[in-house]
Order: structure tokens, then C-alpha cells, then sequence
């Protein structure tokens, strides 16, 4: 994957958004966008439709996408990196719903479609490069393509049902099943997230993963 521009990785700020047409690496992207689960399948006429709509845009590590509560929502193809959805309470403790990387999407069209505010944020775990374009974009080019739909549809029941079934993991197992499962289900993640990411996600704290490695229970790099 091609190395992002550098930005501070403290910083909570985006990359003026760059259409695909005009950007610097445009041929990458498309190839980076065709790898895509959602994407992959559409014709060579479906992109050309699709292509002038979207936007790229580079975001530093921490980055907000989308913020818990809003109405203005976007659709995200990754191209680079790591993001996570995200709830938190008014106390303001937060727990992590989902980890999603390169080829995969993150999108709020289930509220869109119930006509409600989005239920989380989105963030980003590491630098990230998405390409973009905003809801009511996305949802009059799916419905003119119902082959692209249904892919799309089937995309994000998956990724509910994979949030229910953390959700369930967190209570039914202890903390060296929840750790095995998720090495099983996402193992090309472990070595990318930083541990304080893993150990949220796995409601654990950070010193309960290092001590938990330590003891040899579980076998994490």
C-alpha cells in the first residue's frame, strides 16, 4: 500500500478532500478501490458513473469521520488504514464496536434508511485514506443499480451481525477466549492495532493484555 503524506499523528484534522479524477495517485486508488468487497463486482459503466462522485481524503491517526448524534452522513471506502466505530455514554466512556481495514467499507446507511441520527462515531485508529462520498450520493447510485445493492445491503448485515456478535463474545467469554477469538476472526489486524485499541475493543485494560501475554495464556506478538 502506498504511504500516506505525513501529518502529525496527534493532530484530529483531515486532508482537504481531493476528487479521484485530479488526485496524485489516482491510478492506485482505483486499483485499491477495485480490491474493495462492495466494489469489486460493479462494470466498467458502473464505475465510470460512480468515479466523478468520489472524493479521496487522508486523515491523521485519532481523526473524527463522523461524530455520534449527527444527521450529516457519509458512505467510506478504505483504501488505507484503520477505523473504528465507537459509543460512548454522557459519562463519556466508550466502547469499541468494530475495527475495519482495506478493502472494507464504513457507512451509516442503516440510519439513514430509519431516518435517524448516527448511533456511534467513526474514528481513525491509524492514518487513514478513504474515498468517499456523501449518503444521499451513495443511496441514488445503489438504487439505480440493484445488483450493487444487494452486494452493498449484504455488506452491512454482515458487519452488523459481526457487532452482535462481539457484543455477545464480551459477556459469554472470559478474557483468553475473547483475545483467541479475535486473533482467529481478524488476525491480520493484531499486529497493526496498538494494544490500548486491542484491550477496548476486548474490555480489557492494557495491563490485564501485557499480563495475560506474560503468563503465557495467551499468544499475542
Amino acid at each position: 500500500m502506498p504511504c500516506l503524506a505525513a501529518v502529525p499523528e496527534t493532530a484530529l484534522f483531515h486532508k482537504p478532500m481531493t476528487s479521484l479524477a485530479r488526485h496524485a495517485e489516482a491510478k492506485i486508488v482505483r486499483l485499491q478501490l477495485r480490491q474493495n468487497l462492495v466494489l469489486r463486482h460493479m462494470t466498467r459503466e458502473q464505475w465510470d458513473e460512480l468515479e466523478p462522485q468520489l472524493d479521496i481524503t487522508d486523515y491523521a491517526k485519532g481523526a473524527l469521520l463522523e461524530n455520534q448524534g449527527d444527521s450529516s452522513m457519509r458512505q467510506y471506502f478504505i483504501l488505507d488504514g484503520i477505523l473504528k466505530r465507537v459509543v460512548s455514554n454522557r459519562e463519556g466512556r466508550e466502547m469499541i464496536l468494530r475495527f475495519a481495514a482495506e478493502t472494507e467499507i464504513d457507512t451509516s446507511y442503516a440510519a439513514w434508511r430509519l431516518k435517524t441520527t448516527i448511533p456511534y462515531s467513526i474514528r481513525a485508529v491509524t492514518r487513514v485514506r478513504t474515498a468517499q462520498l456523501s449518503m444521499e450520493e451513495w443511496v441514488a447510485f445503489v438504487e439505480r443499480h440493484p445488483a450493487v445493492k444487494s452486494q452493498f445491503e449484504f455488506g452491512v448485515m454482515k458487519l452488523m451481525s459481526e457487532v452482535m456478535a462481539h457484543t455477545i463474545t464480551l459477556h459469554l467469554l472470559d478474557a483468553p477466549g475473547r483475545i483467541a477469538r479475535f486473533m482467529r476472526k481478524h488476525s491480520a489486524l493484531v499486529e497493526r492495532l496498538p494494544k490500548k485499541e486491542l484491550a477496548s475493543y476486548l474490555n480489557l485494560s492494557p495491563e490485564t493484555l501485557s499480563r495475560l501475554k506474560r503468563r503465557g495464556k495467551i499468544d499475542l506478538q
